[in-house]
């Protein structure tokens, strides 16, 4: 199976697809009712797509006119029949609604993936950032500089 048509593949071009188009429901659609995720943001541990969508739907709000692009570099998977599992870089940049480039931040994925049927969807998510040992705090951008 070539990198591009891995179950994550698909289900990171369809969360690329529904964060630029501030989509709550197609962004929903890429994850399982019984959903758990490790978020590097506010909440500890987030269960169940109704706390998910809560998060989507301030996250997407928040952003006004604004939007955000997200790209994802080493990406990486593995998968059998039922399950599968992938990584990934990814970095979200926001824009204005007239396309100027605002501010970004990167972080890690990690995803693993069951099958319903034809369709994968996430039922567990981790998400994190290294923390700098001088400052303990987040290092939000891989190359140093914002």
């Amino acid at each position: 199976m070539s990198p591009e048509h891995t179950p994550f593949q698909q289900v990171l071009n369809a969360y690329q697809a529904a964060v630029r188009a501030k989509d709550v429901e197609a962004f929903l659609a890429i994850y399982s009712d019984d959903l758990q995720v490790f978020d590097m943001w506010g909440a500890w541990s987030l269960r169940g797509i109704d706390a998910w969508r809560r998060m989507a739907t301030e996250w997407f709000a928040s952003l006004g006119s604004d939007y955000v692009v997200v790209e994802a570099e080493e990406v990486a998977s593995s998968a059998d029949a039922g399950l599968a599992v992938g990584h990934a870089l990814l970095r979200y940049t926001a824009y204005s609604a007239d396309g100027r480039r605002l501010r970004s931040l990167d972080n890690r994925i990690t995803v693993a993936m069951r099958r319903a049927g034809e369709t994968w969807r996430i039922f567990h998510e981790h998400t994190s950032a290294p923390i700098g040992h001088e400052t303990t705090k987040a290092v939000l951008q891989r190359d140093g500089g914002e």
